[in-house]
């Protein structure tokens, strides 16, 4: 299972945003968070926990009879990792079409015609 699958339930991002933001916290406490803000069954939280531990995702710890949990940020830097491939890939063609959308108002420009904010405007003040 990667991070990406773990990830894919609005209910496990929402435990790892509170795990993020709070440090450890225990079952109950995720389970209190969850209930509150999904309205979902102890169960069923639980379930979300056992996914989020097989994942790797967040790591427990006994204390007396509770169970902490906290993140472990392995697998997050790994999705983060193919994310920012993705973004090198995406931030080069943005650059690009941004290159040629300036590239077409200058051309616009030296032709004598106007761009689209130029005529927007000018309808604009015809309407009024």
């Amino acid at each position: 299972m990667t991070a990406f699958d773990v990830l894919g339930d609005p209910v496990r991002r929402r435990l790892l945003e509170h795990l993020a933001l709070g440090g450890e916290i225990s079952a109950g406490g995720l389970v209190a968070l969850a209930q509150e803000e999904f309205t979902v069954s102890q169960p069923a939280v639980s379930q979300h926990l056992r996914v989020l531990r097989e994942g790797g995702l967040v790591s427990t710890r006994a204390d007396g009879r509770r169970r902490l949990y906290a993140l472990e940020p392995g697998p997050l830097a790994e999705a983060e990792r193919w994310l920012a491939e993705l973004r090198g890939f995406w931030s080069q063609r943005l650059d690009a079409l941004e290159t040629e959308l300036a590239r077409g108002r200058l051309r616009h420009r030296a032709d004598g015609s106007t761009d689209e904010a130029d005529t927007a405007d000018d309808t604009t003040r015809r309407m009024a």
